[in-house]
């Protein structure tokens, strides 16, 4: 079965711009993970395209070099393949995108549904339907749409898209940009969470409730890593939310993670990744379990091997840098 991986970054996706150090980090980390979990898988092989800026991840890989269109040659990998396994932000429709073109080729896909990504992708839309399904979530407002009684510390994000590096902390309402795209959320005082959590059509399996790793310095986020299994689901609560949230948005699939922020209150959601993150670099040394055996696309007849009881995950630290 050959497999090919495409993470946008590392696969030639920024080809005609400068490479961001942040990206290519998460990137590689993701990457490298997803490779040496399906080498250890048998009857595998992996077909991987690479920015020619960076090392090549091994001998076969295929560079993308300047002038090239790095989508005809991901088309011709994918068409090739048995599985494609596209992963990418999905802000900006990249993640979408990618999954429409791939799925053109008839290879099958380990990801979710261009409909629930683009879903999630828009901040507004996903806590309107967090909230229609009765999900603890964490307001979001159009930042020229405030309600009258928001103040006090707030944050801001683009509306579309994902990641700490584009939040930023206000003080207050009066401090807050005038810049449109953006959305207003109320500071929610708690512990920094992702979950990574299995989706497929039988079950919805929480596999490690991570600790997120995040600097904050006047009103400037960064993500600086993540302790996977950092995080006890002692009264199973974390693990009934993932399963609601994945009820909710119909099309998420494959390994994706949900944050979260736990407050005292319990959990409230703030952001839905349909996708792998950086979580995924110490999943399966925290599990003791390589967690890409239990995706259905994997495997080539029959049906795949239900998930086991897993055990509690051994905390593992991956950093960024």
């Amino acid at each position: 079965m050959r497999v090919f991986i495409c993470e946008y970054v590392t696969s030639g996706g920024m080809r005609d711009k400068p490479l961001p150090e942040a990206l290519v980090a998460e990137g590689t980390l993701i990457r490298d993970a997803v490779v040496a979990d399906l080498e250890e898988l048998p009857n595998v092989t992996v077909a991987l395209a690479y920015d020619d800026r960076l090392p090549p991840p091994n001998r076969d890989a295929v560079p993308v070099r300047k002038g090239e269109d790095p989508w005809i040659c991901w088309s011709s990998l994918a068409q090739d393949a048995d599985v494609v396994w596209p992963i990418a932000q999905e802000g900006g429709g990249i993640l979408a995108r990618m999954v429409r073109m791939m799925d053109e080729g008839g290879a099958r896909l380990i990801a979710s549904d261009p409909a629930a990504i683009t879903l999630v992708a828009s901040k507004l839309k996903m806590t309107e339907r967090l909230a229609a399904a009765g999900i603890p979530h964490v307001p979001t407002f159009p930042i020229d749409a405030l309600p009258a009684g928001l103040d006090g510390d707030l944050l801001t994000k683009p509306e579309d898209g994902s990641g700490w590096g584009s939040t930023r902390a206000w003080p207050n309402r009066a401090a807050l940009p005038r810049s449109s795209g953006l959305v207003v959320q109320p500071f929610v005082h708690g512990t920094a969470t992702s979950l990574s959590v299995l989706a497929r059509p039988d079950s919805t399996t929480l596999l490690a409730a991570n600790r997120l790793q995040v600097s904050h310095l006047v009103g400037v986020f960064g993500f600086e890593g993540v302790t996977v299994g950092g995080i006890k689901d002692e009264d199973g609560s974390l693990a009934d939310l993932a399963r609601r949230v994945v009820a909710a948005f119909p099309g998420l699939s494959g390994i994706v993670c949900i944050d979260v922020v736990l407050t005292p209150q319990g959990p409230r959601v703030v952001e839905i990744n349909p996708r792998v993150t950086v979580s995924y670099a110490g999943l399966h040394a925290a599990l003791g379990v390589n967690p890409a055996a239990f995706i259905p696309e994997l495997i080539r007849d029959g049906c795949p091997p239900a998930v086991p009881h897993l055990p509690r995950p051994t905390p593992v630290e991956v950093k960024i840098r």
